[in-house]
């Protein structure tokens, strides 16, 4: 029997990054690229290496070109991860695993450490895999926790809740993770949108302006924790901007999502240091009247845009800075 499952990229519409702060987010998966995870029995359980994991190179220059694309580390540490926390949840929980062996491989064309969440999709395949494989069924909030754990607990990576939550439930989801119900239940509310509700979106990235969220999150999670005030009233406002999508999403009046989608980036571009080049691919965005956000920790931006002389316009305007430019495929379809 040979396990085939996948897990879509992330995007964040509204609301980020305040997902790690008790905060309100609005995000979706997408089916232009996917991270796909294949898992059949053996005599031993191994785990192979993909594209992102070898040590081979054909010259010093080629390592570095490498290293710029995928990091210092493959997808092998996010499976052994992944694999760890499954087995002691099934452990903790009682559920006893047979006791066959199997091997695991991964791959994935997401682009690399822009802020579509890579990292996760790869992790969220493997648990749907493992899942299937040990005939585990994890309910949707619990499972979107422990792939969290994996990243957050496992690895040390910084990171919230949103992009597990968008992958396990794979469409637009508004998601609320008010303080008081996360301490009560372990999770937020979380609340599926129909795809029919959302406004023509774009998704502009660019490679070279990778930036992975620990160079985010550390540094404002330490401000937050400090009680900064402007922190502060960043995190209810980004709240604020989501209540307000959903509401004009809800009520179908698209048109006033473009102010909140700039704002939040506005607040962002104050609060954090930006790098010069991802505030260009933003304002070259709207230069020609679409709104720009990004969707996570920089590399790429999300927005709306009107019809399609403006998405023509966009490419115009973004492709010659090497930037590429997508139409989402909102709510691929899940393995489950």
């Amino acid at each position: 029997m040979i396990i085939r499952t996948r897990s879509f990229p992330r995007a964040a519409l509204v609301g980020n990054p305040s997902d790690g702060y008790f905060g309100k987010t609005i995000a979706f998966t997408f089916g232009n690229f996917r991270a796909e995870v294949v898992l059949y029995e053996s005599p031993e359980l191994e785990i192979l290496p993909s594209v992102r994991d070898h040590s081979v190179f054909q010259s010093i220059r080629d390592l570095v070109l490498d290293v710029n694309h995928h990091g210092y580390y493959g997808g092998i540490r996010l499976l052994k991860a992944a694999i760890k926390v499954f087995h002691d949840y099934c452990f903790e929980k009682g559920i006893v695993l047979h006791s066959d062996n199997f091997t695991i491989r991964y791959s994935s064309n997401i682009p690399h450490l822009v802020g579509l969440a890579g990292s996760s999709a790869i992790i969220t395949a493997c648990f749907r895999a493992l899942m299937a494989y040990y005939g585990v069924k994890i309910v949707k909030p619990v499972l979107a926790n422990l792939i969290l754990s994996v990243e957050k607990e496992q690895l040390g990576i910084s990171a919230g809740l949103q992009d597990r939550v968008a992958q396990v439930y794979q469409g637009p989801v508004f998601m609320d993770f008010n303080q008081k119900h996360m301490e009560e239940k372990g999770y937020g509310n979380y609340e599926m949108l129909s795809r029919d509700l959302i406004p023509s979106l774009y998704i502009a990235y660019r490679a070279d302006l990778s930036e992975g969220s620990d160079i985010f999150h550390n540094n404002l999670r330490e401000r937050f924790n400090r009680g900064e005030p402007e922190v502060i009233d960043s995190m209810r406002r980004w709240g604020e901007l989501t209540d307000k999508v959903r509401n004009a999403l809800l009520s179908h009046k698209k048109s006033r999502i473009h102010d909140l989608l700039n704002e939040n980036f506005d607040i962002r571009r104050k609060l954090c240091r930006i790098s010069k080049d991802n505030i260009t691919m933003v304002e070259t965005a709207r230069s020609v009247g679409a709104s720009a956000k990004f969707t996570g920790s920089g590399g790429a931006i999300i927005g709306t845009y009107t019809d399609e002389t403006m998405f023509q316009s966009l490419c115009e305007a973004l492709i010659p800075m090497g930037v590429e430019v997508i139409k989402p495929d909102i709510s691929p379809e899940s393995d489950e």
